[in-house]
């Protein structure tokens, strides 16, 4: 199916619990891969604001991950520490990799970049640096402190 990413709305809500918002309230979603019909695998094209994030720190226990720069200049952070992408440059996280990673746009331009994830049932996100975890429920995510309570 042939979309037009300029005809797909901006999201730019999160699901993330009310304290966590504010680090990705500049991350600006549209949803290709939802607006062609896909179903194994989502596709979206973000805009990162300056100074915000893409995510919390995290890894997926069942998921695939991927992103490829379009434009500007960010962050990324893993359990090996920072790294500057550029337009052109990519990053994959394979599932069940312990290794928190997340994009921090640490520019004065906006950074855009497609997102690439698969949608295997059953995840588990892990937080490292904060006391959160997500579990996937039929496709929607809920999220619990470390300790198993829910917020």
């Amino acid at each position: 199916m042939l979309i037009d990413p300029q005809n797909i709305p901006e999201r730019k809500t999160s699901n993330y619990p009310e304290q966590f918002k504010p680090l990705v309230a500049g991350r600006i979603k549209k949803r290709l891969g939802d607006a062609a019909g896909l179903k194994n695998f989502g596709v979206n094209l973000v805009k990162l604001e300056p100074g915000s994030c893409s995510a919390l720190r995290h890894w997926h226990n069942n998921q695939d991950e991927f992103i490829y720069i379009l434009a500007g200049e960010v962050t990324l952070v893993t359990n090996a520490g920072e790294q500057i992408l550029k337009a052109g440059m990519a990053a994959g996280f394979p599932a069940g990799e312990a290794d928190g990673h997340h994009l921090i746009n640490r520019s004065n331009g906006i950074v855009e970049y497609l997102e690439v994830g698969d949608r295997t049932p059953n995840d588990n996100v892990t937080y490292p640096d904060d006391d959160l975890i997500a579990k996937d429920n039929s496709g929607v995510w809920i999220f619990a402190h470390k300790d198993g309570s829910p917020y």
